[in-house]
C-alpha cells in the first residue's frame, strides 16, 4: 500500500508522453552525431566557424552518439542525461563565447529541458527520488 506522501507510479499515458518528449531531442542529437561522423561540408564549415578545428568533429560525433545511446537505454538513461547535460552545456558556452544570437544559445538549453523532462516522466525511481528531496526541504 502506498503512503500518502509518496508519488503515484506513472501510468501508461505518462510513460508514453515521457518517451515522446525524450525521443524528440534524442533523434535530433543522433542525427547531429551521425552528421559529425559523415562530415559533410556544411558541418565542417559550421564547426570551424564556431572556433573548433576540423580534426575534432568525428570525436565530438562519437561522444554525442555514445551519450545519446546511453540516454535511450533505460538502465543507463540517468547517466546519459547527465553526460548530455555536460555536452549541451559546452554547446551553450561555445555560442556565448562567439557572441551568437539568443536562439543558438538557448536551443541546447531547450534540448536539455526536454531530455530531463522526458526522463522524469518515464522514470518512476527518479521521480520518487526528486519528490523525496523536495519533501525534505
Amino acid at each position: 500500500m502506498r503512503e500518502n506522501n509518496q508519488p503515484a507510479a506513472g501510468g501508461k499515458k505518462q510513460l508514453w508522453v515521457g518517451r515522446i518528449i525524450s525521443a524528440l531531442p534524442a533523434l535530433f542529437l543522433l542525427v547531429d552525431g551521425g552528421m559529425k561522423l559523415v562530415k559533410p561540408v556544411v558541418v565542417v564549415e559550421a564547426t570551424v566557424q564556431l572556433g573548433y578545428d576540423e580534426s575534432v568533429i568525428v570525436g565530438l560525433g562519437v561522444v554525442l552518439l555514445v551519450c545519446t545511446v546511453l540516454y535511450l537505454l533505460p538502465p543507463t538513461s540517468f547517466l546519459g542525461a547527465i553526460l548530455l547535460t555536460g555536452y549541451l552545456g559546452g554547446a551553450v558556452a561555445t555560442h556565448v563565447r562567439i557572441g551568437d544570437s539568443l536562439f543558438p544559445i538557448f536551443f541546447p538549453v531547450i534540448l536539455g529541458i526536454m531530455l530531463w523532462g522526458g526522463l522524469l516522466l518515464r522514470d518512476d525511481p527518479l521521480r520518487a527520488c526528486i519528490y523525496a528531496k523536495v519533501q525534505r526541504n
